[in-house]
């Protein structure tokens, strides 16, 4: 079942309580819980044990599924307490970046490496890693994203498949998608508009206000059988008034539900909206 999220970085300026509250009133059945350093911690992981609970708590009353986690580091250290976080939580997928630089010579052989020693690390912890092409960094774009697919062979690997990365790649993200679905384990969401280095405002991240063929997305990944999370992943919401993010959330809703029913597709709903 394909299963509908938000990261919780949309809410950066609001506690984990309130994210999942208007997450769920947007209309969606999953949360992604964000611990990115220096962004948006609503997971701490050097506290994670102290947390633990109420994340489960929070997530239960609003009726969230926990889908995944982002960390975005590929630090090691950092991520041996993702996983362990992960795995004490319930949360089956971590999300990172692949680290390194895009035209440096060796840097995607390396960070390759890299990512073989963590997913194998995520593996002794029963849980999933997931990285997805980034702009600017050592796997960018379609041809590296497949480098590291061939070469890392654990199960606990997968690919978590942002769109609005492969656009500004300069290529067209449902027939990347087509690709690599088959390592495919995690989707992040968003629009944009243009393909400059960054995804641009917030509201321009809204899913159907960009410029990307999403609807294209979506068929590639109902046609190919994806069965996995798909979260929003808006950024820079720093300042943004409650009302503000939820409206992102809800209209980005709004968009996928649209494009998912015509493609047969019914997503659930928090008991909330039921």
């Amino acid at each position: 079942m394909i299963k509908l999220g938000v990261n919780s970085v949309l809410f950066r300026d609001f506690d984990f309580a309130t994210a999942a509250k208007h997450i769920a009133w947007a209309g969606y059945n999953g949360i992604e819980v964000s611990a990115i350093k220096g962004m948006c911690e609503h997971l701490e992981l050097e506290r994670w044990q102290e947390q633990a609970a109420d994340i489960k708590r929070i997530a239960a009353e609003a009726d969230l599924e926990l889908l995944s986690m982002e960390v975005a580091s590929p630090d090691p250290e950092r991520l041996r307490l993702a996983f362990a976080a992960a795995a004490g939580i319930g949360i089956p997928v971590v999300n990172i970046g692949p680290g390194g630089k895009t035209g440096v010579e060796g840097s995607l052989e390396e960070q390759t490496a890299k990512l073989a020693d963590l997913a194998a690390m995520a593996e002794s912890f029963g849980v999933t890693l997931c990285v997805k092409a980034h702009v600017g960094l050592a796997i960018y774009n379609t041809p590296t994203t497949l480098y590291a697919m061939e070469r890392i062979t654990s199960p606990a690997f997968g690919i978590d498949m942002d769109p609005s990365h492969i656009y500004r790649a300069g290529e067209e993200p449902a027939a990347a998608l087509k690709q690599v679905l088959p390592k495919v384990k995690h989707v992040h969401i968003r629009d944009c508009l243009g393909r400059s280095q960054g995804p641009g405002v917030p509201l321009n991240q809204t899913c159907g206000r960009g410029d990307i063929d999403l609807f294209a997305y979506v068929r590639t990944l109902v046609e190919g059988g994806y069965q996995g999370p798909v979260c929003l992943e808006v950024i820079g919401a720093k300042d943004l008034s409650l009302a503000e993010v939820t409206s992102i959330a809800a209209e980005s809703r709004g968009y996928l539900n649209a494009c998912f029913k015509a493609l047969g597709i019914v997503l659930p709903t928090a008991k909330v909206l039921q």
